[in-house]
C-alpha cells in the first residue's frame, strides 16, 4: 500500500456527512472534544475491535477490527465486525473462498453505533465505505451491510446498491479536494450542533454575527 499518510480514514465520510466542519476540524486541524455521546460511543466500540474475540461457529466466521483500505480511492481504516457467511453455492462474484476453510462464504460488514437508525445516510455511506475496500482487497461484490445500533438494540439491513457506492465515491472525492486544498469548511449552525463535541471549539453562532463594519454602517443608516 503507498504512504498511509496520503489516504483519507473512512471514518471522515460519517464525519462529513453529518457536518463537512466537524470533518475538517478533526480530520484537518485535529481538533478534538468529548462528550457524554462520544464517550458512550468509544465504550460501544471497545468490545466490537478487541481482536481477541474471533468467533468460528458453524457456518459463520466474525472477525473484529479488520484493517482495510482501497488503493483505488485512498481511504483506510477499521472495521467494527466482518461476518463470512457460509453458503451452499458460489454466487457470481459475492462468494469467495477463505484460506483453511471449505465451500464458499459472503461478505457481510457489520458497523456499530451508539443511538438510532437515522433518516440521513451518513453511517450507511460509512458503512458503505468500508465495504469499497473489502470488495477491492478480496475481489468480490458485496451487496448488503448491516448497522447495529445499541439505543435500540436493533440491526438495520443496508442495501449496498450502486447508487450508495457512487455516491460515498463522490462524497470521498469531495473531501479529498477539500483535504488538499486545506480549506475548513465553514461554521453553519443547524440544529445538529447542539449534540457535537466540536461546538465549543467550531462556535457556529460567531460567523452568524456581523462584521464590525456592516455594524456601524446599520447604525449610522438608523441614527439618519
Amino acid at each position: 500500500m503507498d504512504d498511509e499518510n496520503t489516504y483519507l480514514l473512512i471514518s471522515g465520510i460519517q464525519h462529513y456527512v453529518f457536518c463537512p466542519r466537524q470533518w475538517g476540524l478533526i480530520h484537518e486541524e485535529n481538533q478534538w472534544d468529548e462528550n457524554l455521546l462520544t464517550a458512550q460511543g468509544s465504550l460501544i466500540h471497545e468490545r466490537a475491535h478487541n481482536e481477541s474475540l474471533r468467533e468460528h461457529t458453524h457456518g459463520k466466521i466474525i472477525e473484529r477490527s479488520l484493517r482495510v483500505h482501497s488503493e483505488t480511492l485512498k481511504i483506510t481504516g477499521n472495521t467494527d465486525v466482518v461476518e463470512f457467511r457460509q453458503v451452499a453455492e458460489q454466487t457470481g462474484n459475492s462468494t469467495i473462498s477463505l484460506p483453511g476453510e471449505t465451500g464458499y462464504w459472503e461478505v457481510l460488514p457489520v458497523e456499530y453505533k451508539r443511538g438510532k437508525s437515522k433518516t440521513h445516510d451518513a453511517d450507511r455511506l460509512q458503512l458503505c465505505a468500508q465495504a469499497l475496500c473489502l470488495e477491492e482487497m478480496l475481489c468480490c461484490s458485496i451487496e448488503y451491510g448491516a448497522l447495529y445500533y445499541n439505543q435500540t438494540h436493533s440491526r438495520e439491513l443496508v442495501s449496498l446498491d450502486s447508487a450508495l457506492k457512487e455516491r460515498a465515491i463522490t462524497i470521498l472525492e469531495e473531501m479529498r479536494r477539500l483535504l488538499e486544498r486545506k480549506r475548513v469548511p465553514k461554521a453553519r449552525a443547524r440544529s445538529v450542533c447542539k449534540s457535537c463535541s466540536l461546538s465549543g471549539i467550531c462556535l457556529p453562532s460567531l460567523d452568524q454575527r456581523e462584521s464590525a463594519s456592516t455594524y456601524m454602517q446599520r447604525r449610522l443608516k438608523e441614527i439618519q
